[in-house]
């Protein structure tokens, strides 16, 4: 694993020109099916879906417990899972992000297992949800992990979602928003996607989570297309690792709602992070590009911008601590 540097990043990188997603009214653009839908579709369905199906799924991780160390106030320990998920560990309290543990999410068969085992899980105390997606929000694996004592804070109009589950407390939040969480801040932060769990489901929301920890920053995007507003989140906020994107860019239906692995530096750059960590690649066949490709382009994008030192990408379940003073 290489470790951050203290070189200073610039404000802004040069693959990318600057580009609204927003309407003036506020709306989301670009969400709708675009020309070429059936085509894609076809291989969609050929080249993504089908074959997974057939394909043996890879194993990750590893078969024993992990071992848990104790962090100091500036240390943070964030293991991927797999997708969007993650355990993120601080000096006071867990927390598991859009937790996904299920092998098939309705017809989508799962390339790689999740990298930690749901039983060797540390105690949870904090469960953020992006949005209601199925591939995010998965009540089959929060059944297995909540035990009427955690936190779980989901967007505006998915607390419904999470009904009769054994929950202590729900809270939504809406961009912007801030609620304190023992010794952090939970901050939610606007993305360009949208948050529909089911199709004419129009009213529940989306973003990001901005965990501010006394020493230690850390900011999850959601899912997201590239979007002006990464450089507000990072003027907000001094953002020390930034977990973003790279996959599920060539969409079936055409539609800009997630970013490719260079808009995904680009958001890098703007967000002024001093890290970051890709995922939602590799995971399900959401998408029609290669499983392997995402990460490829990564590679060749934090080559070209001299950012090996800076972009660390993990494997599932491998365990990384991370200081606020390496940056």
């Amino acid at each position: 694993m290489p470790d951050p540097d203290s070189d200073s990043l610039p404000s802004k990188s040069p693959i990318l020109p600057s580009k609204s997603r927003f309407l003036t009214d506020g709306r989301r653009v670009g969400l709708m099916p675009q020309r070429g839908w059936a085509m894609r579709n076809y291989r969609y369905l050929s080249g993504s879906l089908l074959p997974a199906l057939v394909r043996k799924r890879e194993s990750t991780g590893s078969e024993t417990a992990p071992e848990f160390l104790p962090l100091a106030p500036h240390e943070v320990e964030v293991v991927w899972i797999g997708h969007a998920s993650f355990l993120v560990r601080t000096q006071n309290f867990n927390i598991l992000i859009d937790p996904v543990w299920a092998k098939w999410v309705g017809p989508l068969k799962r390339h790689r297992d999740p990298g930690i085992d749901i039983e060797h899980l540390p105690k949870i105390d904090l469960v953020l949800i992006t949005h209601a997606h199925f591939d995010h929000l998965c009540r089959m694996t929060l059944k297995r992990i909540v035990d009427g004592s955690q936190t779980v804070i989901v967007p505006r109009g998915v607390s419904q979602v999470l009904r009769k589950l054994n929950l202590d407390r729900v809270e939504e939040m809406s961009d912007w928003d801030c609620l304190r969480f023992r010794d952090a801040e939970i901050h939610f932060t606007p993305a360009h996607h949208w948050g529909a769990r089911y199709i004419h489901d129009t009213h529940k929301g989306f973003g990001g989570f901005v965990i501010k920890l006394p020493e230690h920053t850390v900011y999850h995007s959601g899912d997201s297309a590239y979007f002006d507003g990464f450089s507000e989140i990072g003027e907000r906020h001094d953002i020390h690792t930034a977990l973003l994107p790279i996959g599920a860019y060539d969409c079936p239906s055409g539609r800009e709602v997630h970013m490719n692995p260079e808009e995904a530096v680009q958001a890098f750059f703007d967000l002024k992070a001093h890290r970051m960590i890709p995922m939602h690649h590799a995971t399900f066949p959401i998408s029609n590009e290669h499983r392997a490709e995402p990460l490829k382009r990564l590679h060749e994008a934090v080559s070209l911008n001299h950012l090996d030192k800076r972009v660390i990408s993990p494997r599932e379940g491998q365990q990384l601590i991370l200081s606020s003073r390496d940056v």
